[in-house]
């Protein structure tokens, strides 16, 4: 079923310009007539790249269009200077509300094109199909889901000038609820790492519970890789690393380490190293980013440690690959546990609140009920301990007095933190990350 309707008069052939509000008309009758709902929405896509030959003939359809606009309600005309500005407002529109079927109607000189900047611009939370402008009547068309089958390939070059006018725009965008944050702990010697953890806030994601920094896409979420690396570009910029060598672990909940230099595992919840300027981090969104630091063999590493990779050992995993490939010592290691969820909130099955409740009582609130409150935080410090981590090499510092607080309970504070406990499927992500200083 067809959720919203596009319809692209970007490049539009001079032989239909002297007739769009026919065009239009015929358009929208074949939608109201084909549409199994009532009145799909309906945008027009009216962008002009600067020093077009038609630009004056583009701009002279505006006035029609804005006219088009006043009489049709269920009609939207979006006007910019690039097709990546017009698809990203529209995207909004969309994202507003929460549609995911559309069919884009379209030139078809334009439609290898256009399904370069979607694959950008969007996620396989959306689903498109295209149609040429010039068949716009057909209303078996206007019912088929899914793009055509026919595929041909758009030149190398003019992918790389989609992706930076791309770039471009998203580049030209406000930061989103105030500044960029980052976290730091007084734990991890500055003259030697360059680490933080970051919140919420400063990036350009706009949907609710992805705004603004979010970190992390996925097909399941519907902030797009190209919004996440400009939010990184960001976080690059204020936190002074290199976002070309940057490095985010594979998630796979388990205790998998990837050693930095040597093959990369398809997954990994660790990642270790001791080159210099290579950034490592881990993301979190109740699930535990932590940091780790040697100051002596000057090393580092990162690790995402939620319930299942708690139990399963993954921070202690990461210290014992710095052990044995870096030869360090686990008394020199020091340890930060970032924002996370906390016992005050994170509930879990019984079955797997017993596996707590074998490394310590105290992990386990409540431990009669079908889901007890569950402390992971506790059972990480543990479990560093027992591997030989000296306490005051751990810093979880929602249980000190420390004035710089980095352990917030992320389901608490949804001001400054994501978390999928308290937000459901379409979550945002926050990172801890560290690098050694040249």
């Amino acid at each position: 079923m067809v959720e919203a309707v596009l319809i692209d008069l970007f490049s539009l052939p001079a032989s239909l310009q002297n007739n769009i509000q026919g065009i239009l008309c015929n358009t929208l009758e074949t939608i109201e007539k084909c549409s199994s709902i009532p009145a799909p929405f309906v945008f027009v896509m009216c962008c002009q790249m600067p020093g077009s030959e038609s630009k004056g003939e583009q701009e002279s359809l505006l006035p029609t269009l804005r006219d088009f606009q006043s009489l049709n309600k269920r009609l939207e005309v979006v006007h910019a200077l690039t097709t990546a500005a017009v698809l990203y407002t529209i995207k909004q529109r969309l994202d507003e509300k929460d549609l995911s079927i559309i069919k884009i109607i379209l030139p078809a000189l334009r439609k290898e094109l256009m399904k370069v900047y979607i694959d950008h611009l969007f996620t396989s939370v959306y689903q498109f199909e295209f149609e040429d402008l010039q068949v716009a009547s057909d209303c078996n068309n206007l019912q088929r889901i899914g793009p055509q089958s026919e595929e041909q390939t758009v030149p190398t070059q003019d992918v790389a000038l989609i992706r930076s006018e791309i770039q471009m725009h998203l580049e030209s965008l406000p930061s989103l609820k105030g500044e960029l944050t980052i976290l730091k702990s007084s734990l991890i010697p500055d003259d030697i790492f360059l680490h933080g953890f970051t919140t919420r806030t400063g990036g350009i994601s706009y949907i609710p519970t992805l705004s603004s920094c979010n970190l992390f896409s996925s097909f399941k979420r519907r902030d797009p890789q190209a919004v996440v690396k400009e939010n990184l570009r960001r976080l690059a910029n204020a936190a002074g690393f290199n976002p070309e060598t940057f490095h985010r672990v594979k998630i796979d909940h388990a205790n998998v380490v990837h050693i930095m230099g040597k093959t990369e595992p398809d997954s990994y919840d660790g990642i270790v190293t001791n080159q210099k300027g290579v950034t490592i981090a881990a993301p979190g969104a109740d699930c535990i980013p932590v940091l780790f630091a040697d100051p002596v063999r000057k090393a580092c590493g990162a690790a995402h440690s939620g319930w299942k990779g708690t139990l399963l050992g993954v921070s202690m995993a990461t210290v014992n690959a710095m052990v044995s490939e870096y030869g360090c010592n686990v008394k020199d290691i020091l340890v930060v546990l970032g924002p996370s969820v906390g016992p005050c909130c994170y509930k879990l099955p019984h079955e797997s609140a017993k596996e707590f409740h074998r490394i310590d009582p105290k992990c386990v609130r409540h431990f009669d009920s079908a889901t007890p409150y569950i402390d992971i935080r506790r059972a990480t410090r543990i479990l560093l301990e027992k591997g030989g981590i000296p306490p005051e090499n751990i810093q979880d510092d929602s249980i000190t007095d420390q004035n710089q607080n980095i352990t917030f309970c992320t389901a608490c504070h949804p001001d400054k933190f994501y978390s999928h406990f308290r937000d459901g499927t379409n979550f945002g992500t926050q990172i801890g990350f560290i690098s050694i200083k040249d």
